[in-house]
């Protein structure tokens, strides 16, 4: 578990999957679970 700001803004939802890239590889990859603004 682990809490992210982004750079940019981005549409997100509950659910959504999504993968965490550096240098063009995956270095990890989860789902959301919660949204905290």
């Amino acid at each position: 578990t682990f809490e992210v700001e982004l750079i940019s803004p981005i549409a997100m939802d509950d659910g959504l999957r999504f993968a965490v890239r550096e240098g063009g590889r995956t270095v990890g990859a989860g789902v959301v679970t919660k949204i905290v603004e």
